[in-house]
């Protein structure tokens, strides 16, 4: 059957996650700090009232566009916490963030078009814009500048063909958080050079050194920019696969246009149950942001005490991107060498751009106590 598959995808070789991963079920002891799925359980209450509107009858197709209890939410959302008034026709309710990504590639680019990458990115970024008919071009963001975006190299970069920028706030893998300076530069090169922005941001409640802002609340932005949210992250519902799109009316038209042919709509239970996240939102959000927020802080001090390792101080997100160039190793080697010798996982930094070289990523989405003894066993292997 190989013959019968796109052309495209015939050559297509294992991901580097997936080659990081090779051999992880063969250890019993496997501490896995590779994926960025959150270790609590959905808030039960969150839980319970969606299984009552379920029972009641939530078990059909919503509106393409989304349920329009949810719409309001998260209205209600960006009024109460940002002072932002959205319209009814600027929201769209997508089945996940990640899948959000896909919809607003394909609403914009033609064959061709380029997209800027930050580099280090979210690894579906590149494919996400490939499959969609784009050409993604990485602008390199550096650990000696904080992992900040680089104005002059963003500059260089643009051409004729560009027709958006993914921007990541804060960014995983690096966990850099992006200051109004930054966005102020976002802003100028996206009115200067006719650009759309897409901005990715859902670990919103994962700013540790600022209070995260909306860029679509830039002057002139909200024009040009696309906003994908989750409640994967902020809420800890990564199974629920459901989250948001705002952007203008013809914006969010052609993303429905395209959605009613792919899913129809996000599921109605999944809806429900953000409904009730955003309801409850200031009763449980310090709950789990605290908590791996502290985990953050303590695996950077662990990280920074064993010699040839060594990561920045976090910004944001639950993620660190730890500097092993010391080693001698690349990312794959070093990441298979922790597997095999120390029975722990993490993703190589090439997975995230060729800027990832020489870091992997550690998601803390585990104890503080697993996550000390994940580290008491990489101190204790040899480089």
């Amino acid at each position: 059957m190989r013959n019968y598959i796109a052309k495209r995808f015939q050559t297509a070789q294992d991901s580097v996650m997936a080659s990081a991963a090779a051999g992880k079920g063969a250890y019993d002891d496997l501490i896995d700090l590779s994926i960025g799925d959150t270790d609590f359980t959905t808030d039960e209450r969150i839980i319970r009232a969606a299984m009552a509107d379920a029972l009641a009858g939530h078990t059909h197709y919503t509106s393409p566009q989304g349920d329009p209890e949810l719409i309001d939410e998260i209205l209600t959302y960006y009024k109460t916490a940002h002072n932002m008034d959205l319209d009814k026709n600027q929201v769209f309710i997508s089945a996940s963030s990640c899948f959000g990504m896909e919809l607003a590639l394909m609403s914009i680019l033609d064959p061709g078009d380029e997209v800027i990458l930050f580099a280090p990115y979210f690894s579906p970024y590149k494919e996400q814009v490939e499959l969609t008919g784009g050409v993604a071009v990485e602008v390199a963001c550096v650990e000696e500048e904080g992992f900040a975006i680089n104005a002059q190299r963003l500059r260089e970069a643009i051409t004729p063909r560009t027709k958006a920028m993914i921007v990541n706030n804060p960014c995983n893998p690096t966990g850099a958080a992006y200051d109004m300076q930054t966005y102020q530069t976002l802003a100028q090169m996206a009115e200067e050079f006719d650009l759309v922005v897409i901005l990715d941001e859902i670990y919103t409640d994962y700013m540790f050194d600022q209070p995260f802002r909306p860029f679509r609340g830039m002057p002139g932005m909200a024009q040009r920019s696309i906003t994908l949210n989750s409640f994967s992250k902020n809420y800890i519902m990564t199974g629920w696969r459901v989250g948001s799109i705002i952007a203008e009316p013809a914006v969010i038209d052609t993303i429905k246009r395209i959605n009613e042919n792919m899913v129809y709509s996000a599921p109605s239970v999944s809806q429900r149950a953000a409904i009730h996240a955003l309801r409850l939102r200031n009763e449980i959000g310090d709950k789990y942001t605290g908590e791996y927020r502290r985990r953050v802080f303590y695996t950077a001090e662990r990280i920074n005490a064993i010699p040839k390792l060594s990561v920045r101080e976090p910004q944001g997100t639950f993620y660190l991107f730890m500097n092993i160039k010391e080693t001698g190793l690349d990312s794959i080697a070093f990441c298979q060498k922790c597997v095999k010798e120390a029975h722990v996982a993490m993703v190589p930094g090439v997975a995230f751009g060729e800027a990832g070289e020489g870091y992997v990523r550690i998601a803390c989405t585990t104890s503080e106590e697993k996550l000390g003894e994940a580290f008491d066993r990489i101190a204790a292997l040899k480089f």
